[in-house]
Formats: C-alpha cells, structure tokens, sequence
C-alpha cells in the first residue's frame, strides 16, 4: 500500500505535490466505492480513529464520520462541552487518556492555531487537522483542489479567486498552498480590512475589484464571513458586504466567460453568494461535499500505512 510522506496531516504548507497527487488518486477510487449499492470497504477494519472536536462543526465532522464508517473503522466521538476539558483538564492529559482506550488515529478540530502540530509532538498516534483556529484546514483544500481538477484537467496556470473574508480564514491559506503547489495562479478579493497585511509574500495577487476578478478566473471559491471570530467590525454592515462583494446572477452576467463558484460552506445565502447563483449549473458546491468524503477516506487510508 502506498502511503504519505508523513504520518500526519497538519497542514497543506508541509504537504509534497506528490503527496497530494496520491491523495487524488486514491480518492478517486473511494469515489468508485461511494457510488456502489454496498458502499463499504474493510480497509480500517483494525484502526480506532477518534474525531475530536474542540469547536463545532457539521460538514467537516459529519464527513470524517461518514469516511471512517465506509473505511470500516472503529470510531470514538469526543464531545469537548461534555469533557473534563471543563474541569481543568490539559488537551494532552485528554487525548492521551483518549489513546489508553488503543485509539490509532486522532482527528482533531482547535480554534488555536498550531493545535495539531503541537499535540503531534506529545502522541504516537497518527493525526489528522480538521482546522485549528484561523491557521489550516488540508482537508477542506485538498477536496477543493480535487473538485477543481476534476473540471478544469489539471490546475497548471489555472486562475483561481478566493473571495470574503480572508483574514479569518483557515480555508484560504490551506487553498493557496494547495492551489500554488498544482500550478495554479491565485488571487484574493475583499474587503481591504479583511485581507491580510503582506499577503503579497505568499507569491498571490490582491485585488478589491470584484468583477475585474471575476473576468480573470477559471473559478471562484467564495469564503464565509467569520462574524464569530470578529472582535470588532470590519465592515459597515453585511448588506454593505453583499452590494461590493457578494455573487448574485446580474454579476456573473457580465463577466464575458463561464466560471466555477465554489463555497467551502456554511453558506451565507444572501451575503455572500445569492441561492440562484448557489444551485446554478456553476455551481459544485454539492460536488465539494461529495468529494469531502472520498478525500477524507483517502487520507485516512493513506496514514494507516505510517
């Protein structure tokens, strides 16, 4: 079996092309299994992963349990609200007390940046980052890149736009290394307060022209805007972000080309991207969510070899 460099996923910064191209590989043969009447393979039939999240999630949760599931794994839910977490419990006594239950695998969600890394230094068991505070999420990259792909061929030279509210994001960096790693040209647009200082040294345009942006992409991955992790306001008010920044119908109708819109969810219809443009034929937002799976299967299988 063919496995990944490391035996951890941590960030997307840290991930070789190479280890990504395995990853779509094998991913498109857990789509094969996905779309079978028994949608199931024993290939973790051993392996106990424990999804452990410290901030709440559906999507991405709900898509590591679906993965772990059709793998045939054993799987432990950890409920941090209802924890010791509560009673003064440190995340290494946690997760260790977690690994004395002969638990092989950890995917963890943190809202501190560097959660996954630090935790992989104090643990023997392989580690998966379901996003840590406003730092990485690989996984939501890695299927994004894999949806692309399956559009667009390949990513070489492609024009790539992330939109919103970049400096909260932990899905836009994980983006831009992933995307910039397959050979894509990337840009960011938004609001001048939520695009980050220097973010020109990651080798990425900055634009806060919309529709300029959108005549220059082959797609555009439309980004939440973080209200829960704004301390003060970035913005006069969401209606004001929805008439600069939002994606309806009436602005696609004048960018001179076909465009993929993609959204890494939840998604803010009316902010951010109008319910016509989110359920057009543009539209993959529905196929980012299949692909979550097979991508999350695939890495879980991958790591398993380590």
């Amino acid at each position: 079996m063919s496995a990944l460099s490391s035996k951890h996923l941590l960030g997307i910064k840290d991930v070789s092309k190479k280890d990504i191209q395995l990853i779509f590989k094998t991913a498109e043969n857990f789509k094969e299994v996905l779309n079978r009447p028994i949608k199931k393979v024993p290939s973790l039939r051993d392996i106990t992963v424990a999804n452990i999240f410290f901030e709440n999630s559906t999507r991405t949760k709900i898509s590591f349990e679906l993965a772990e599931k059709r793998l045939s794994a054993d799987i432990v839910n950890f409920n941090s609200g209802t924890s010791s977490i509560n009673k003064g419990e440190t995340l290494i006594d946690t997760v260790n007390n977690i690994l004395a239950m002969k638990v092989d695998m950890v995917v963890m969600r943190h809202p501190a940046p560097g959660a996954a890394k630090f935790l992989s230094n104090h643990i023997d068991a392989n580690i998966v980052n379901a996003g840590d505070g406003t730092h990485e999420h690989p996984t939501q990259a890695l299927l994004d890149a894999y949806t692309l792909t399956e559009k667009l061929s390949n990513l070489s030279n492609k024009n790539i736009l992330l939109v919103g509210d970049i400096i909260h994001s932990r899905v836009a960096l994980s983006n831009i290394y992933c995307l910039q790693k397959l050979g894509a040209n990337v840009r960011v647009c938004g609001p001048p307060n939520l695009i980050p200082n220097h973010i020109e040294s990651l080798g990425i345009e900055v634009s806060y022209d919309l529709k300029e942006s959108l005549n220059w992409c082959d797609a555009a991955n439309l980004l939440r805007i973080q209200l829960e992790r704004q301390d003060d306001k970035y913005f006069p008010s969401l209606r004001e972000y929805s008439l600069q920044y939002g994606i309806n119908q009436e602005i696609l109708n004048q960018v001179d080309k076909d465009i993929i819109i993609m959204h890494p969810g939840p998604i803010n219809r009316g902010v951010e991207i109008t319910s016509q443009v989110a359920d057009s034929n543009n539209s993959v937002i529905l196929n980012q969510v299949e692909n979550g799976v097979a991508i999350r299967m695939a890495i879980l299988y991958l790591l398993s070899s380590n």
